[in-house]
């Protein structure tokens, strides 16, 4: 797999058209809620950052969409993701149910209050 990208564009059109728009509406919902995050590239994979700290990533693969909102962000949702394969500060999302658009959102919103907090 490549790692190599130089834009969250680049990473995206990699994928078949589906994934891309799953992948497209992740990175909308985390944009609407953090406006002012600054989007780029780190571990071969989307990354957004707000007050020079880490907020959330997403990638995708074969069979499903991983989720990483470091474990701030999955403990403090713990509950709604527990039906999901996780690991410390990821979260599986399969690609054969629907994304979970709504919780992305709210765990968006609570990492943008910790991170302003900070």
């Amino acid at each position: 797999m490549k790692t190599n990208f130089t834009s969250v564009d680049d990473y995206i059109i990699t994928f078949p058209s589906k994934i891309q728009h799953l992948l497209q509406k992740i990175r909308e919902t985390i944009i609407k809620n953090a406006p002012n995050c600054i989007e780029n590239i780190s571990y071969g994979m989307p990354a957004y950052k707000l007050n020079n700290k880490p907020l959330v990533y997403f990638a995708a693969y074969k069979n499903h969409i991983g989720f990483y909102a470091t474990p701030t962000g999955h403990k403090e949702f713990e509950k709604e993701l527990s039906k999901y394969k996780q690991g410390k500060g990821s979260v599986q999302f399969p690609l054969t149910e629907s994304i979970p658009y709504d919780l992305i959102e709210k765990i968006v919103v609570f990492r943008v209050k910790e991170n302003l907090s900070k």
